[in-house]
Formats: structure tokens, C-alpha cells, sequence
């Protein structure tokens, strides 16, 4: 359910009995053809979709985050670290204090992951407290299909091409592949140097597959999830 459906009074009934919560990180940023939103609607649908049938509520994607290298591609939006860092620290002290026990991290882009070390520094003040970082993208189950269907796949690619990241009017390649980007060259590279390095912005792979195998990968990502919601938690 989604937390902005409720009302306070409603969420400190719902507390009585369900300490569980889940919380959406996106980034704002380049996504080759497909919509500079791609990491928060997946979060954020990826979140609800499996909280729903649990009836553990889900708050409001944090939509920018940090993506510093894709800085010269227009429409691109970074915090810095250190903001970013304290901007999800305020978000789980909120959380805490609401009475959330059990607060489940959604996480829709690469760029976040370090939010779970400060996850783990939080918990160091908060024992009574369970925070786990999920990136649906890479769980186990997931990650396996994406690259038993098209190896060398990543950002911007197919593996994120779904209806809803889709954007009106372009047209999207399926049968040419592009190589897999080396990372470990992008990563000593600056804004205006990743993008030309990059070029179209896709990391590696065709541009769209079909429905049925989308609709397959979406499944498992959103059983996964679930699966960690009801079953991910340390006693």
C-alpha cells in the first residue's frame, strides 16, 4: 500500500501490528533511449508490487541519487555523496520514530548501494531496529535470468526496457547487441569522458526483447522481493 493513501491515524493503527515498511531509491538520470526515470518507476513498482499483497506499506521513491559520471548527459540529476547520505538517514530516522521496526531498501540504481553501509552505521544506535538493502536488479534469481537470456546486459539495455520506462515515439533496436562496456576503464573517466566512451548510454545488449521473457524477469523480480519482505529478516 502506498504510504500517501493513508492518513497519520491510520498508520499508527497499522503500526500496532505491522512493523514492517519499504523504502524506494531511484536515481534521476541517462538511460540510453529509455526514460531518464527508469530506476525510481522500477523501484517504486518493484516495491509496491510486492508489499501489496502483504499489506506492508510502502513510502514515496526517493527519486534522485547519485550518478555524478552521467553528469554530461542533460536531464541527469545528482546529489552529492555526503547529501545523499543524510538525506536517507533523516528518511530512517522518520521511519524509526514512526515506528517502523523492519524497513526493507528497494534499491533501483548502482550508484545508491552505499546507502548500505550507512544502513549499517545507523544500526548501531538503533538495535532494536532491522534495515536490509534489496537492489532488485542484481537479487540472485533475477540477475541469473537477465544473463542466461543475453549475457554481458546492463544499464540501459533491454534488461530495463518495460512498458513503463519506455517513452513515446522512439523507436527501439531488437536484434543488434551492443558489446559490453569495461567498466573499470568508465570508472577513471569524468562526465564529458564516460559519455563519450559510452556514447548512447546503454552499457551492453540489445535495446528490447520480447514480452513474454520481460514479463518473466518482472515475476521473479517481484516474487524475490516479496520473499525477502516475509522471509529476509534477522530475529
Amino acid at each position: 500500500m502506498k504510504i500517501e493513501d493513508l492518513t497519520w491515524g491510520m498508520v499508527e493503527s497499522l503500526i500496532k501490528k505491522e512493523k514492517r515498511a519499504v523504502l524506494p531509491l531511484g536515481s534521476v538520470e541517462q538511460h540510453g533511449k529509455l526514460s531518464l526515470g527508469t530506476d525510481m518507476i522500477l523501484a517504486r513498482k518493484v516495491a509496491l508490487e510486492a508489499a501489496e499483497p502483504l499489506g506492508v506499506p510502502v513510502y514515496p521513491v526517493l527519486a534522485y541519487g547519485v550518478a555524478p559520471y552521467f553528469a554530461a548527459y542533460p536531464g541527469t540529476v545528482s546529489l552529492k555523496m555526503g547529501t545523499y547520505l543524510k538525506v536517507v538517514e533523516d528518511i530512517l530516522e522518520s521511519l524509526y520514530q514512526s515506528g517502523h521496526r523492519k524497513i526493507l531498501i528497494v534499491n533501483g540504481h548502482g550508484g545508491n548501494a552505499f546507502a548500505g553501509g550507512l544502513a549499517q552505521e545507523w544500526l548501531g544506535t538503533h538495535e532494536d531496529a532491522r534495515v536490509r538493502l534489496h537492489n532488485w536488479w542484481a537479487a540472485p534469481r533475477t540477475w541469473e535470468r537477465v544473463q542466461a537470456a543475453e549475457k554481458g546486459s546492463s544499464h540501459a539495455s533491454w534488461m530495463e526496457n518495460f512498458p513503463w520506462t519506455e517513452v513515446d515515439g522512439v523507436a527501439y533496436e531488437t536484434q543488434k547487441s551492443k558489446p559490453p562496456l569495461d567498466l573499470e576503464i568508465l570508472r577513471q573517466k569524468g562526465p564529458r569522458a564516460v559519455r563519450a566512451f559510452v556514447g548512447d548510454g546503454n552499457f551492453g545488449g540489445t535495446e528490447k526483447r520480447d514480452a513474454a521473457l520481460m514479463e518473466e524477469i518482472w515475476d521473479i523480480a517481484v516474487k524475490e522481493t516479496r520473499d525477502i519482505l516475509e522471509n529476509g529478516w534477522a530475529d
